[in-house]
């Protein structure tokens, strides 16, 4: 069991369970921002007994408690990040990659944040276009 997966869990006031562990523990260790599906065929030979409802509502509950971020850039698909750190992610309208920017500067402030009367207490920054593999295939 990774302890890191267990340890957010907790943390984040999430009974820790052996499939929501093995979920957590799926995106702090795979990078490709997975969806629902892509976290279901990656662990369901590994937990036979594991459904998509259960992946969908694990996904969803993590999501609402801050433990991983649900990228809603493409509008046909929910995606999932388990690194919750401040970053830029760039979506290639082309493949449909998703790739975290570590070196863009964030805007970093305090959450919640009041802005003109409204109450901000999420953000997401992204960036659209054309990734440089699909760039470089011209």
């Amino acid at each position: 069991m990774n302890k890191s997966a267990y340890h957010k869990l907790v943390e984040r006031g999430i009974r820790p369970s052996a499939q929501r562990l093995a979920i957590m523990d799926y995106l702090l260790t795979h990078f490709t921002h997975p969806t629902v599906e892509d976290v279901y065929q990656g662990l369901h030979d590994e937990i036979p007994t594991l459904s998509r409802t259960t992946v969908y509502n694990t996904l969803h509950l993590l999501a609402e408690r801050n433990a991983v971020q649900m990228i809603t850039i493409d509008d046909r698909q929910a995606c999932y990040d388990g690194n919750t750190a401040p970053h830029v992610h760039f979506f290639c309208k082309k493949c449909g990659k998703i790739v975290d920017l570590m070196d863009e500067d964030v805007p970093t402030f305090k959450l919640p944040k009041t802005v003109h009367g409204h109450v901000v207490d999420e953000v997401q920054l992204y960036y659209k276009g054309i990734c440089s593999e699909c760039a470089n295939m011209k």
